[in-house]
C-alpha cells in the first residue's frame, strides 16, 4: 500500500531513530509520541510474546495519554498509532538493552565470531475504529569477529545502551562486522517493512467495535 492511496495519519509510538528513518524511508508523515512504560515490569519467557505484550503495553498507555488530547478531534481520516518492540536473543537468553558497561561489553564481545537472533514486534491500533492488528518477526545476524578496540568505540559512544542486545547493526562501527544476515534487514533494525504495510493495511480494512480513544479533555 503506498501512502498517497489512502487517507489516514500515523502517530509513531517510538523514540528509535532506526524507527522513525524506515517510516520516513516508507513514503509516510507521522507524529511521534512516546510511552514512557517500564518495560522491565513486563516479563514473558518466548521473546515473540515478549515483543508483542511490550508493543501492547507501549500503545495502551499512548492512548491512554491521548485521552487528554485534542489530537484526534475533527480529524476526517483515520489515525493509526503503530506500536513496535526488539529483543536480541543469544544462545537462548533474551537481551534488551544493556543496563550498565559490563553488560554491554559482555553483549557485544558474545557476538563476535558468532551469531545472535532478532525477534521484532509491529502492532498497528486504528483510533478511530478500534481494530488492533500486531505481529512479530525474526531474523539472525552472523558476525566476523569484532576487535577489542571496536568494541571500545561503540561502548564510549553509547551506542549499544541505546538498542536491544546492544546490536546497531546499521552503525558504520558496526556494519564491516556482520557476515551475513538471515531475514530482513528492516526487522532487525526494528521496523519490518513488509509487516508493517501489512498491518497498516488489516487495520484500515478491519471494521472495529468501537474507538480506542475516547476524548477526556
Amino acid at each position: 500500500m503506498a501512502a498517497a492511496e489512502s487517507c489516514f495519519k500515523i502517530i509513531l509510538g517510538s523514540s528509535s531513530m532506526a524507527r522513525q528513518r524506515i517510516l520516513a524511508e516508507m513514503g509516510y508523515e507521522f507524529t511521534i509520541m512516546t510511552a514512557d512504560i517500564d518495560e522491565k515490569s513486563i516479563r514473558k519467557e518466548k521473546p515473540e510474546d515478549l515483543v508483542t505484550a511490550l508493543a501492547e503495553a507501549k500503545a495502551n498507555a499512548i492512548m491512554a495519554r491521548l485521552q487528554h488530547t485534542d489530537i484526534l478531534e475533527n480529524v476526517a481520516c483515520p489515525t493509526l498509532l503503530i506500536t513496535a518492540d526488539t529483543v536480541v536473543v543469544y544462545k537462548g537468553t533474551i537481551r534488551e538493552k544493556p543496563c550498565n558497561e559490563d553488560e554491554a561489553r559482555e553483549f557485544v564481545k558474545g557476538y563476535s565470531g558468532g551469531h545472535a537472533a532478532v525477534v521484532g514486534s509491529v502492532l498497528v491500533t486504528n483510533l478511530n475504529s478500534g481494530a488492533s492488528k500486531g505481529g512479530w518477526e525474526s531474523a539472525e545476524v552472523y558476525f566476523h569477529d569484532i576487535p577489542n578496540e571496536v568494541i571500545d568505540s561503540l561502548i564510549d559512544e553509547g551506542i549499544p545502551f541505546k538498542v536491544a542486545g546492544g546490536l546497531m547493526l546499521e552503525h558504520p562501527l558496526t556494519l564491516p562486522f556482520v557476515d551475513a544476515v538471515i531475514g530482513a534487514t528492516d526487522t532487525v533494525m526494528g521496523l519490518s517493512i513488509s509487516l508493517t504495510e501489512k498491518l497498516i493495511e488489516e487495520a484500515l480494512r478491519q471494521p472495529g467495535s468501537s474507538p480506542r480513544v475516547q476524548n477526556m479533555s
